[in-house]
C-alpha cells in the first residue's frame, strides 16, 4: 500500500503548549515512516492548505522539532478563518481535496477548538462524497477549556497557572501599598462564554483574606449592587480588594459589559476591556484608588511558567492523533480522561468529531459559590492538578531559548491560485 503524507495545521488563538502537540505529531509520525510519508504543515493554519502554501517539516532537524516542546505560540502560524457549511462554500472544501490529492495527503490533523473540530468533521464527510479518502483527526487545543467530552483542553493548564500566580503576586503588591495608595486591583482574563480561566485565579485563595476576593464569571449575570457591596466589605476588612474578571462578564440580559460592537473572523463578539469598566464603577461609587491590568496575550504566551501537566497533555494528544490515524480511525478526536484526583491520574480516550464540533463546555454551577463570586472546593479539586509541575525552557543569557523553524515551503504543483 502506497505511503501517504500527512497535513497538520494550527488553528485559532495559539497557546503556550500548542507546539508541544506539533512535536508529538511530527515525532510520532517519524517513528512510523513505513505508514506515513512526510508531515506537511499549513502555513498560517488552514489557509496554507487552501493556498497550497505547505511547509515541509522533514527539512527540520530532530533537535529543532524536539525544541518545539518548550517553545510557545504557533511555530507554523495559525489563523482565525472559519470554513462555512459544505453547501455554502463547497468551493473551499473542493480546493482542500484538490491540494491534498496533488500532494498525496491522506492524513489530516487539525489542532484547534470547537470551530476547528467542526472543520475536520466537514472535511471527513466531504472526502467520502468525493471519493478521496482522508483520515481526519481533530486535536484538542484551547485556553478557554470549553471543549466537551475531554476532561480539559491542552493550553488551559498553563494559562490557569499563569493567572493563579499573577493574581497571587499582584495581591502581595497591592496589600503592601493599600494603606496610602491603591486599594482595588482588577485583572481581566480571557473567556468569552466560559469562566474557566477566571476560575483558575481562585486557586491563589488559600485563606479567607487571600485574593482574589471577587471572581466575575460569564456564566453568572453581573450584579452591580452585590459587587460594589462586596468591594467595600473587603476594603474595610482587609484593607484592599482584588478582583479577577472574565472578558465575557455580562448583564442579566446577556449583554457583554465590554461589547465593542465588532465581531472576529469566527463571528464571535469582539470584546473591549471590561477591567477598566469595573474599576471605574468602583471609583464612582466608593472613590477608591485603583489599578487594572489585562493579561491578554501574556497569559497564553507564558511558556516560561507553563504547567508540566499541560505540556504532557499537549504532547500526548499529538502522539495519540497519529496513532489513531495509523489504526485506521477517522473523524475522531483524542481526549484526556481523568481516572483519579488524588493522586491525579489520566489516560487517553477518544470521541467523535460530531460530538465536539461547535459545542462549548461552560462552568458547572456546582463549581461556583452560591453568591456567584468565587469557586467551590469541587472546582478547586478539578483545577488544582492541571497547574501542577514545572517544565521550564532552557535559558541563555537570562532569556528562554525558543526555536525558530526554517519552515521551508513544499514546491507547488497546482497552477491555479485560490483567493481567500
Amino acid at each position: 500500500m502506497e505511503k501517504r503524507n500527512a497535513f497538520y495545521a494550527q488553528s485559532g488563538g495559539v497557546t503556550a503548549v500548542i507546539n508541544a502537540t506539533a512535536c508529538g505529531v511530527i515525532e510520532t509520525a517519524r517513528k512510523h515512516k513505513n505508514k506515513i510519508g512526510k508531515v506537511y504543515a499549513g502555513r498560517n493554519g488552514i489557509i496554507g492548505a487552501l493556498t497550497e502554501d505547505l511547509i515541509d517539516t522533514s527539512k527540520e532537524s530532530a533537535s529543532a522539532i524536539a525544541a518545539l516542546k518548550h517553545t510557545p505560540s504557533g511555530a507554523f502560524g495559525s489563523c482565525r478563518y472559519k470554513l462555512k457549511g459544505v453547501e455554502e462554500s463547497r468551493e473551499q472544501y473542493e480546493r482542500l481535496i484538490e491540494v491534498f490529492k496533488a500532494h498525496n495527503i491522506g492524513y489530516f490533523f487539525y489542532n484547534g477548538g470547537g470551530d476547528s473540530q467542526d472543520t475536520s468533521h466537514k472535511v471527513s464527510q466531504l472526502s467520502k462524497k468525493m471519493g478521496y479518502p482522508i483520515q481526519c483527526i481533530g486535536i484538542p487545543k484551547t485556553v478557554d477549556n470549553d471543549l466537551p467530552i475531554t476532561d480539559n483542553c491542552p493550553g488551559f493548564g498553563s494559562v490557569a497557572k499563569y493567572v493563579a500566580v499573577s493574581i497571587k503576586e499582584a495581591a502581595f503588591d497591592v496589600k503592601s501599598m493599600a494603606e496610602t495608595s491603591t486599594k482595588v486591583f482588577v485583572m481581566e482574563v480571557m473567556g468569552r462564554h466560559a469562566g474557566w480561566i477566571a476560575a483558575a485565579s481562585g486557586l491563589a485563595k488559600q485563606d479567607k483574606e487571600d485574593a482574589p476576593h471577587i471572581i466575575l464569571f460569564p456564566e453568572i449575570p453581573f450584579d452591580k449592587k452585590l459587587v460594589l457591596k462586596r468591594v467595600k466589605e473587603c476594603v474595610e476588612k482587609y484593607g484592599y480588594c482584588v478582583i479577577c474578571v472574565s472578558e465575557g462578564a455580562r448583564l442579566a440580559d446577556g449583554t457583554f459589559l465590554a461589547d465593542s460592537g465588532n465581531t472576529d473572523a469566527f463571528g464571535h463578539k469582539q470584546l473591549g476591556g471590561v477591567a477598566p469598566i469595573i474599576a471605574d464603577m468602583i471609583k464612582q461609587e466608593h472613590g477608591y484608588k485603583y489599578h487594572w491590568a489585562v493579561a491578554d496575550y501574556l497569559q497564553r504566551a507564558a511558556r516560561h511558567i507553563a504547567s508540566k501537566t499541560d505540556v504532557d497533555h499537549a504532547y500526548a494528544m499529538g502522539k495519540a492523533a497519529v496513532q489513531f490515524a495509523i489504526q485506521g480511525k477517522t473523524a475522531v478526536m483524542p481526549t484526556i480522561v481523568r481516572t483519579s484526583n488524588k493522586p491525579y491520574k489520566w489516560k487517553i480516550g477518544s470521541t467523535t468529531l460530531a460530538r465536539v464540533a461547535n459545542v462549548e463546555k461552560m462552568m458547572p454551577r456546582s463549581y461556583i459559590t452560591k453568591d456567584g463570586l468565587g469557586i467551590t472546593e469541587r472546582c478547586r479539586t478539578y483545577l488544582q492538578p492541571l497547574i501542577k509541575g514545572e517544565a521550564y525552557p532552557p535559558y541563555k543569557d537570562g532569556l528562554p531559548r525558543y526555536v525558530r523553524l526554517k519552515n521551508i515551503q513544499v514546491p507547488k504543483i497546482l497552477n491555479t491560485k485560490f483567493k481567500i
